[in-house]
């Protein structure tokens, strides 16, 4: 793949893979770094090459495109990511959905707990699994734990659409992939999303797929 030999000191790692081209190189499924899990932020980077870092998830997350980037998505096993969502949807999906523009935020060491027991359920699609999408029932609210890219304390309750985006990108960073959570009988190409799935919520593809909603 190109990238620096794990071998080297993580910073050093770092470094090299930020001297190479932007956007940087989406790692896919099957790469053992999506599963091994991470170490917590403690200055590993440095100040400098921490914005560096999150400048180039940044760049690459909205190169994809997509609303979350998690660090070992691009080979570097730190809990750290990043979001941000436009939402640049109808106002019928906004509404199923939950779905709210976030702004650009860096998630350093988060974690996060359920608040409640509301779950819901719909596609979610990973850049790390490109081509596919499966249903996948989660928290409906969330409070996430964590800070920023500045060490700034993070305690904030996500709903909706970005409750999800939170959970998605947290469970990258231990190593889970949303495939694990998925049903699997909903895992649909992306072709067949648009041609039959389209629609704000999965109900029809549970009847006509043979699955469960929660």
């Amino acid at each position: 793949m190109g990238t620096p030999s794990d071998r080297a000191p993580l910073a050093e790692r770092v470094g090299q893979l930020l001297d190479g081209e932007l956007p940087l190189t989406i790692v896919a499924a099957g790469d053992p770094v999506l599963r091994q899990g991470t170490e917590p932020y403690d200055g590993q980077l440095g100040p400098a090459l921490l914005a560096r870092f999150v400048e180039a998830l940044r760049v690459t997350m909205r190169a994809a495109p997509g609303v979350g980037l998690a660090a070992p998505q691009v080979g570097v096993e730190l809990r750290i990511a990043v979001i941000e969502d436009p939402a640049p949807v109808p106002e019928e999906v906004r509404l199923a959905r939950g779905r709210v523009p976030q702004p650009f935020r860096v998630l350093v060491n988060p974690s996060y707990e359920p608040v409640g027991d509301a779950r819901a359920a719909f596609f979610e699609g990973c850049l790390s699994v490109p081509g596919w999408q499966a249903v996948v029932a989660r928290a409906a609210s969330v409070r996430l734990t964590g800070q920023d890219e500045h060490g700034r304390p993070l305690d904030e309750v996500f709903t909706g659409w970005p409750a999800r985006i939170v959970q998605h990108e947290t469970d990258h960073l231990d190593g889970v992939l949303y495939l694990d959570r998925a049903e699997p009988r909903s895992l649909s190409s992306n072709l067949a999303m648009a041609e039959r799935w389209a629609q704000p919520t999965p109900q029809e593809a549970a009847r006509a797929l043979g699955f469960e909603l929660p």
